[in-house]
């Protein structure tokens, strides 16, 4: 199957043209006929207004208001517009999670512990939240895609583009501006995704045709993850990671999170057993999951628990960016059953294969930088050990870092087995990386054996990027 074959549900378009972001900007308010839905999400951020509290401040406040909204169930079923669905899958979602995590919050404001959630979907948001979910074909809870991140933005000037000093949320939890930097930076950065994407579709094009000469699609790749990596740092300034917690709680899912929501959620009037699906999560995010797979890492995937977990993100994405992700998988191994690293130590292309080494320490820094804000939102925040997606927080992300860094090692041995290339930027990407790697191999060794210990420091394992020159803060 060709991999530029169609990737759209309407919505989004997997495409060189909008890359992970949607056609178009999603719908800002819900249509007139669930007026009594949006008038709850507009009312229920902790947070309305320098003067003024939503629902969520309040214990049980949202519940009432919750319980008296119109079953909408037999709207959703006539609905066809794809951006009108999507914006009810993003307001039950906010719903469903606000009114069954609301305790947790309240509880955490007392102790600072999470509370138990409450663990029953009323029949008037479950029933028409699963009819909308399963139009879209995805899980009944708070995604990143449709929901929370990239169908959630609104420009503030409707002239300027997606830096997310120029966008905010359409729906929110907590209110504040730490909550609106902290998701609207995922936005800015898909916006060079098309950029990114379209590299991709040329590279494996070009291969399947015969061609040898990829560098320059290559380093578009390279060029296009560097200024990613540039935008991602901006969430220092963007959300304070001190504030984390004003949110955190909102977009927990319910699977690994056994703690708050026990055996699971029940939908009243849909399903008779509790059902458990995983929270939102910047993990869900498209970029790094298609680099893997186009550069190779995926090869370098160690068989445990943490990649299963890996495997079953893939699950919570739009079914256009699953289909995307198995076409170009099979492509890749169409081309050479070893990926594109095989195909460019074939051709003894030293050129090419700088430019995908410069790749793989881009996406080295958005892992490595990701795990910096774990270690500071999360990490040096609470001791509750589940991410939102329900995954182990202290190993879940280096069990990927050291995939980059194993193929990073190869992909430099490659390059002398053949001869470093006389091209000026291939060779000084070569030259750097072999002189770099032994620190990257270096700070994961030292954070790994900090938090293998029992009792450790948040602090510490953060200190350790500064000591090896890796801190995204500076």
């Amino acid at each position: 199957m060709s991999i530029l074959s169609n990737y759209s549900d309407g919505f989004f378009d997997v495409s060189a043209a909008h890359g992970f972001l949607p056609t178009k900007a999603p719908m800002v308010k819900l249509p007139a006929t669930y007026s009594d839905l949006q008038n709850v999400l507009d009312a229920m951020p902790v947070v309305l207004n320098e003067k003024e509290f939503g629902l969520l401040h309040t214990p049980n406040a949202i519940v009432a208001p919750v319980l008296a909204i119109e079953n909408h169930v037999e709207a959703i079923e006539k609905e066809t517009d794809i951006f009108v669905l999507q914006a009810l899958f993003r307001s039950y979602s906010f719903l469903a999670s606000a009114y069954l995590l609301e305790p947790s919050y309240q509880q955490f404001k007392i102790d600072g512990k999470y509370g138990k959630a409450r663990n029953v979907l009323p029949k008037n948001i479950a029933m028409p939240f699963c009819k909308v979910a399963d139009k879209l074909d995805v899980f009944a809870w708070l995604d990143y895609h449709y929901a929370y991140s990239l169908g959630n933005y609104r420009k503030l000037d409707a002239s300027g583009d997606l830096n997310w000093e120029n966008i905010t949320m359409c729906n929110k939890f907590s209110g504040q501006p730490d909550e609106v930097g902290f998701i609207m930076l995922h936005v800015d950065i898909n916006r060079y995704s098309a950029d990114l994407v379209g590299s991709v579709m040329q590279t494996l094009q070009a291969l399947s045709n015969g061609e040898k000469n990829v560098a320059p699609f290559l380093e578009k790749n390279w060029e296009t993850m560097k200024q990613m990596n540039i935008r991602r740092k901006e969430m220092w300034k963007a959300s304070r990671w001190q504030r984390y917690n004003d949110f955190r709680i909102f977009i927990m899912g319910v699977k690994g999170n056994t703690d708050l929501f026990g055996d699971g959620v029940t939908y009243e009037g849909v399903w008779d057993e509790p059902k458990a699906f995983r929270g939102q999560t910047g993990a869900q995010d498209d970029i790094i999951p298609m680099q893997d797979i186009f550069s190779g890492v995926i090869f370098y995937y160690p068989e445990n628990e943490l990649t299963k977990y890996l495997l079953d993100l893939r699950l919570y994405r739009p079914k256009c960016v699953q289909h995307f992700f198995s076409d170009l998988q099979s492509s890749m191994k169409g081309v050479h059953p070893k990926g594109l690293m095989g195909k460019l130590l074939d051709n003894k292309d030293a050129k090419s294969l700088c430019f995908l080494l410069g790749i793989l320490e881009e996406i080295y820094h958005f892992r490595n930088g990701h795990w910096q804000f774990v270690q500071k939102y999360i990490m040096a925040n609470t001791k509750y050990a589940i991410a939102t997606g329900g995954t182990p927080i202290t190993s879940w992300i280096p069990n990927q870092i050291l995939s980059v860094i194993h193929q990073m090692e190869d992909v430099a041995a490659a390059i002398a087995s053949i001869g470093a290339p006389s091209d000026t930027l291939a060779l000084s990407i070569y030259e750097k990386n072999i002189s770099l790697l032994p620190t990257k191999r270096g700070l994961i060794d030292g954070q790994l054996a900090l938090i293998h210990k029992n009792d450790f420091s948040a602090e510490a394992v953060f200190a350790l990027n500064q000591k090896f020159g890796y801190d995204d803060t500076e």
